[in-house]
């Protein structure tokens, strides 16, 4: 099932990664950037919730999808990352933490799935509210301004992101010790 309308809409997350970076290169004033980017981020960051709900709806679940998902969950997080680094709005200390375990964890989940372990690394609440938490964090910072006149995002995102990061080490630690028993298991 490669052209779903659940699975179009991940591809959607991945083609909105240049135009999420190419906000910034277009001669728009800074708040105006800030605010489109934001706007992308959140439109394609619900695409995540709205093609699983479609694929369980429509009844389009594939193993194409199960697999293309998280990749494009990533592919959007770690751009973001690093055009916030590029901005000076996110330390690159909390960029290498969050992307390093999403590199870690995708290669663990690829190893036990391979030595037919993948139930012990399956996706657990930690793993998504650290997800919940990146994803308020990335538009806040995006948007960079106050908020309704009130909120200061950049403050917000800052704490949220750091707190991200916390969660990240928190969920690979996890899912690392959730896995070390088939790991020692397979390396005697």
């Amino acid at each position: 099932m490669f052209l779903t309308i659940p699975t179009l809409l991940t591809w959607a997350r991945i083609v909105a990664i240049p135009l999420i970076v190419g906000v910034f290169y277009m001669p728009l004033s800074g708040a105006e950037r800030n605010l489109a980017a934001t706007v992308l981020f959140v439109v394609f960051a619900a695409t995540d919730w709205l093609d699983g709900y479609l694929a369980r709806k429509l009844n389009q679940s594939s193993a194409f999808g199960a697999f293309l998902d998280p990749v494009a969950d990533k592919f959007l997080v770690s751009a973001s990352l690093l055009v916030l680094v590029h901005l000076g709005r996110v330390d690159v200390f909390v960029a290498l933490i969050i992307i390093g375990r999403e590199i870690a964890i995708s290669a663990l989940r690829e190893w036990m799935a391979h030595i037919g372990a993948s139930s012990s690394v399956a996706v657990h609440m930690l793993g998504k509210l650290k997800t919940t938490v990146q994803m308020l964090a990335i538009p806040l910072l995006l948007y960079d301004g106050r908020l309704f006149g009130v909120l200061d995002t950049g403050v917000w995102g800052t704490w949220l992101i750091w707190l991200a990061a916390v969660l990240t080490v928190w969920s690979m630690v996890y899912y690392l010790q959730r896995a070390l028993p088939e790991i020692r298991a397979r390396t005697r």
